[in-house]
């Protein structure tokens, strides 16, 4: 499902127990300097990421000063964030203008709050200019803080040069079976460099049958409940998605490439590692 962008006054744009993507969640909120927000998702551990701008967190007497501080656009500096336990609530006060995704997933047990700093990302950068597929992955809540959060990935995702694909050979995860995949529900929310730019989200329910595709802008949130699901931006243009992954049973991802694609992944460069970091 394609969201087109809209003022969503720092309500929601994917609320608890959504129809589409019930295992997700997804606020942006934008505040002046000064201003301050709060909430509390019960069912839902969340993280606070600013899009730019900086912001001070407070979470249950935990406190994180100065989170973020990306100028005019994403990517204009490295992402930070500070997770948020189940139901906690959360309070963010703005040092400046500032854009502050929220993204969340479904679970049912308390950790602790903590921060992931700049310096702590786990970065993964793969593909080929010649495959079409060059990106790079900024996990915030990935491989590396595994064990101190239930089912929420949060990651960002660039391609790298202009145009190209992401999300390549067509993949799923919409269904719990393992060892050969897990039922992840999926939000994005994209970004063009320049902000004209757009792209298009494929949509495929099965494998050799037709399927849908969405024309994705500057502020696009599309929500993913099952599917094969590569996306593309235009030649002369970037492409930036924030992306959030909520598990049924289970924080790793584990994908099923489409059947008819899947030999593609001998042939771009890096994907296996890639593969490995959505623990």
């Amino acid at each position: 499902m394609h969201i087109a962008p809209y003022d969503n006054q720092n309500k929601p744009i994917v609320d608890a127990d959504d129809a589409t993507v019930p295992l997700n969640y997804f606020n942006i909120v934008k505040l002046k300097a000064g201003q301050a927000f709060d909430y509390q998702v019960p069912g839902y551990e969340t993280c606070i990421v600013p899009a730019t701008g900086m912001v001070d967190v407070e979470v249950e007497g935990f406190k994180a000063d100065d989170l973020g501080g990306r100028g005019e656009d994403v990517w204009d500096g490295e992402p930070e964030g500070v997770y948020v336990p189940v139901g906690a609530k959360a309070t963010m006060v703005a040092k400046d203008s500032c854009e502050v995704f929220v993204a969340g997933a479904k679970f049912d047990q308390e950790f602790e709050p903590f921060a992931v700093r700049s310096d702590e990302l786990d970065l993964v950068q793969y593909g080929s200019d010649d495959t079409k597929t060059h990106r790079k992955i900024k996990h915030i809540l990935g491989q590396k803080q595994h064990g101190k959060v239930g089912r929420l990935l949060v990651s960002e995702l660039f391609t790298v040069g202009q145009g190209g694909w992401s999300g390549f050979p067509s993949h799923k995860h919409d269904t719990d079976r393992l060892p050969d995949e897990t039922r992840h529900d999926e939000t994005y929310n994209f970004r063009f460099r320049p902000n004209h730019g757009s792209g298009v989200q494929m949509l495929q329910r099965e494998d050799g049958k037709p399927g849908d595709a969405y024309h994705i802008v500057d502020g696009s949130t599309i929500c993913l409940d099952r599917g094969y699901h590569p996306c593309a931006v235009l030649p002369g243009y970037e492409m930036y998605y924030f992306t959030i992954l909520g598990g049924l049973s289970q924080r790793s991802l584990v994908q099923y490439f489409q059947p008819t694609h899947a030999y593609q992944i001998e042939t771009i460069p890096g994907i296996k590692d890639m593969i490995a970091k959505f623990k």
